[in-house]
């Protein structure tokens, strides 16, 4: 007697249902998304409790007729797809066929749809068809989901509680809001607005009504295309960083995604810009030929395999990494009670980039100036030269500098580590590499595998301009080194970079190795906090600050610099009253 049987279609939907219906959110997903796909503009979600009581989803889209209402609840019964080949042309969020005979095989649903004029109604429950009527005429589907997992008790116990579902369903609904800013999303829970969005199409301004102004006011605009794809979006500035990546929100082609590639390009764009643990607000839709991206690899479609993944991780790095350069500021320190910018944006931050030190130099005075040369090149529009009158150091640690403007507080260890950083930067960049022998060799003995791990990597020692020697086991003589090691620091410097070298991967980067060098040994060689230095020493520090490239931030994404304006102060002691 055989003893394999084709399970049931209500019992194979259940099994589906483990993969496609995880909690509330995953509910709320495939149902807005079946709107969207059905061309509505207008989406309200309805929760009772965070959805453990009700989901109700309401739009304004195209609507079904009856027999179309009655066919969604089959499983693979879609609309989206007929053929093998438009495998390859997905170009809606739904095509699987499995979301709705899911929903309904664990729980209880009403859908009234109209098209035509011509209202359905169809109620089920655990898959099962109780009625099917006739409903009012209104243009839109509505579909209500109450008893959620009532009949797969195992399922039932693991949702989390009505805040735990609310927020992943919030987080979800903005993804999409900002995925989609062309149409009007609203949610609610127990009646009350969660999230609303105008549908305006304006996506800066999406941003403002899920972020508030403190983000939106900050996100730069990127805009790039090359042979394969097109991205479009808004990235942070620098200050506004979070502590998940749950505000790097990513679209292909309008979908919500996730992708390592795409977050490891964002965040290494960041790189110099951002303290580890900490992640950029970015909002960025990627266009692509649908052939290039498969999304058919989980049921619930938001994690996707993209061809010439490395074309678009350069576009993304270049972009990204030309946004932030162009908009370097220095941040103001004061912002309003009331969570609100004292003022605009653009009176907040003052630019320095270019900046040379004119030949004006008097007591405690330091004039830079904008180079009548190099005023062409100039990126930021609101670029101003900077008189800086450095005062003097406080807590050992902040160099205290005024001006008209108002005080600037400079952290001494991080402005020291940026120029270092760019010194060891250059130097490493610089092809021509000037070395010096050493009177006594400097010995470096290690462990076998670290013997092993440095031997594998060699080569990148000794294009660096060192010149050693094996010397007994698992020992290395360093004869001669790169001028630009530090003196009276050269083995503490060598021995890091040794570290370094030992700890590559197995793919090597050659920029991002010169980046750990040049980090590493600036942090270590830089002025120290708490540690008191002359004012000659301010005056030589803001000297090289201003040379710098970037004089805004230490590598590790600290501000080196922020302004109190005369404004804040006036605020701060009542002499301002509005």
């Amino acid at each position: 007697m055989s003893v394999i049987k084709v399970m049931s279609e209500n019992l194979a939907n259940k099994i589906a249902a483990g993969e496609v219906v995880e909690k509330c959110a995953s509910v709320v997903k495939e149902l807005v998304e079946n709107s969207i796909d059905a061309k509505a503009m207008i989406i309200k979600v309805n929760l009772q409790k965070g959805g453990l009581e009700e989901i109700s989803v309401i739009d304004d889209g195209i609507g079904m007729d009856e027999e179309d209402a009655t066919k969604a609840f089959l499983r693979h019964a879609t609309s989206k797809i007929y053929k093998d080949d438009d495998l390859f042309f997905i170009d809606t969020l739904g095509f699987r066929g499995e979301a709705l005979p899911s929903i309904a095989s664990v729980s209880e649903v009403v859908l009234e749809t109209c098209q035509n004029s011509v209202g359905t109604k169809i109620h089920i429950k655990g898959g099962v068809i109780l009625e099917k009527s006739k409903a009012e005429a209104r243009q839109g589907t509505k579909i209500t989901i109450t008893n959620l997992f009532y009949n797969t008790p195992a399922r039932l116990k693991y949702l989390k509680s009505e805040q735990t579902e609310l927020a992943n369903t919030t987080a979800f609904i903005e993804k999409l809001a900002l995925a989609k800013p062309n149409i009007a999303f609203t949610l609610t829970n127990n009646g009350n607005t969660v999230v609303k969005t105008s549908g305006s199409n304006n996506l800066l301004k999406c941003i403002h009504e899920i972020y508030g102004l403190q983000i939106s006011s900050k996100m730069l605009p990127i805009d790039a295309i090359n042979d394969d794809f097109t991205i479009k979006g808004y990235v942070c500035k620098p200050e506004i960083l979070k502590s998940s990546r749950s505000h790097m929100v990513t679209f292909i082609n309008g979908r919500v995604v996730r992708n390592n590639d795409i977050n490891k390009a964002i965040n290494d764009a960041y790189y110099t810009y951002k303290p580890d643990g900490k992640y950029p607000v970015v909002v960025i839709n990627i266009e692509v030929d649908p052939t290039l991206v498969d999304v058919n690899i989980h049921p619930t479609k938001q994690d996707v395999k993209i061809s010439k993944i490395t074309s678009l991780y350069n576009l993304l790095y270049e972009t990204i990494k030309d946004a932030l350069y162009a908009n370097l500021l220095i941040p103001d320190a004061i912002k309003s009670t009331d969570g609100k910018d004292v003022k605009e944006i653009k009176d907040n931050f003052i630019p320095i980039t270019d900046f040379k030190e004119s030949v004006t130099q008097s007591d405690n005075q330091l004039t830079f100036d904008l180079a009548e040369d190099i005023q062409e090149t100039v990126v930021n529009e609101e670029f101003k030269s900077l008189v800086l009158y450095p005062v003097g150091l406080c807590l050992g640690t902040y160099i205290v500098c005024e001006n008209d403007e108002g005080i600037y507080l400079l952290d001494q260890h991080a402005a020291q580590e940026r120029v270092n950083y760019e010194n060891y930067l250059n130097a490493l960049k610089n092809e021509k590499i000037n070395i010096t022998d050493l009177l006594i060799p400097i010995s470096v003995e290690l462990s076998q595998s670290e013997y092993l791990a440095f031997q594998n990597h060699a080569d990148v020692f000794t294009k660096m301009g060192f010149v050693y020697e094996e010397f007994g086991i698992n020992t290395i003589l360093i004869k001669s080194h790169p001028t630009w090691l530090k003196t009276g620091y050269e083995e503490e410097q060598t021995r890091k970079i040794i570290d370094l070298i030992i700890n590559l991967g197995r793919d090597f980067d050659p920029i991002r190795f010169r980046e750990n060098v040049a980090i590493t040994l600036a942090c270590k060689m830089a002025i120290k906090a708490n540690e008191h230095i002359s004012m000659l020493e301010i005056e030589g520090l803001l000297k090289n600050l201003v040379k710098c490239d970037n004089p805004y931030n230490c590598p590790h994404g600290r501000p080196t610099i922020i302004k109190f304006s005369i404004y804040d102060l006036e605020k701060m002691f009542k002499r301002a009253m509005n």
